[in-house]
Order: structure tokens, then sequence, then C-alpha cells
């Protein structure tokens, strides 16, 4: 077994002095050099450099630079993905993102973890665990998840939290650690279909006026 299918399965690993991990993280770092030194008029680069960083990316999908990953390969973003400046993603394992996931300034996915024994820590042996982020969902600017994390469709994660277990879908959660304060509503949905329909009034009513 390799050191990279130890890693991407979540079993200890070694990167230091493996050939193939080096590469890999030599590749996404020259890759996302690339990519953070593009113009905001080069959008189509931005997207060939994207298909070639990441294991996959939907139609739509924008990550404002500086973008940072270890590998890059093992991001898979959906549809319309969009990332604000500084997204870090540690991606030792599968970061799963799903469609229509709006990610604010400076968050960081982070699945690389350490093992807690400093003697072990220091042999240089570390681990991975999946993220998965569902679709619909809203993280706000310096908000960390940590490895093994998964986070269900809908849900809006606070600015500055610290994501470290699994949230449910359809609730609105924050804090350091991270915990639910509150399921989302059909009064949610009712006060912003209100907010969005005046919003069209009032550009129709310009429009004519």
């Amino acid at each position: 077994m390799s050191e990279r299918e130890r890693m991407e399965a979540g079993a200890l690993y070694r990167f230091a002095g493996d050939a193939e991990l080096m590469a890999m993280g030599a590749r996404s770092r020259r890759l996302t050099r690339q990519y953070n030194a593009t113009r905001e008029d080069e959008g189509d680069r931005r997207r060939a450099l994207l298909e070639e960083l990441f294991g996959s990316v939907g139609e739509g999908a924008h990550v404002e630079p500086p973008l940072h990953c270890d590998y890059g390969c093992n991001v898979h973003a959906g549809a319309r993905f969009f990332a604000n400046f500084g997204l870090i993603v540690l991606d030792e394992c599968r970061v799963a993102i799903g469609d229509d996931v709006m990610i604010g300034p400076r968050v960081s996915l982070c699945c690389a973890g350490h093992p807690i024994d400093a003697a072990v820590r220091a042999s240089g042996l570390e681990y991975g665990k999946p993220i998965t982020i569902g679709n619909n969902v809203w993280i706000g600017a310096h908000t960390v998840v940590n490895p093994g994390v998964t986070i269900g469709d809908n849900t809006v994660i606070g600015s500055g939290s610290v994501v470290t277990k699994d949230v449910p879908a359809n609730v609105v959660a924050a804090g350091n650690p991270c915990r639910v304060l509150r399921p989302i509503t059909a009064e949610d949905a009712a006060r912003w279909e209100v907010e969005r329909d005046a919003y069209f009034r009032a550009v129709a009513a310009e429009a004519e006026g």
C-alpha cells in the first residue's frame, strides 16, 4: 500500500521522503501560484486551472484568489460553488462540496490530523479524515472545518466557527465549538421571499420610471 493510498484511506501515513506525495504537493503549489496570479478578466484561465487542480469542479464554480490547497486533486466542488478570498483546503482525504455552496473569506477546510501522543507525532506520522459539505450550504468568514466533519444540506455556519462535529441539515449553527442554534423554518423562507419580491418590484419600478 502506498503512502498516498494510506493517506486517502484515512490511515496513518508519512509525507516526508515520499516521492509521490511530494510531487503532488509541488503540483498543487505550482497550480495555485498560477491561479493566484491571474487577473480578474481571465475567467477562462481561472476555470482551466481549477479544472486541472481540483479532482472535479461543477459548472459556474468560482473561487476568488488567493486559494491554497495541499493537493487539490482530492477536492470535488459542485455546480455554482463560490468561495471568497483566502480559502485554504488541506485535502489529504476527499473534500466533497455540493452544489450552490457559498464560502466566506478566510475559511479553512482541514482534513489533516496529527497523533495526540508527542512521540508518535514527532515520528512524522499523520492522518486525514474526509470532509463533506452538502448542497446550498453557507459557511461564514473565518470558519474552520475540522477533519471528518459532514455539514448537511441548506445549513448556515456562522462566521468564526470551529466545526468539530457533524452538523445536520436545515439549521443555523455557530460558535467554538460550533453548535446548532436553531432550525431553519418556514418563517425564514416567508420572510426572505417577501424581501426578494420587494427587491424585484423596486427594480421593475425603476426600469419603468
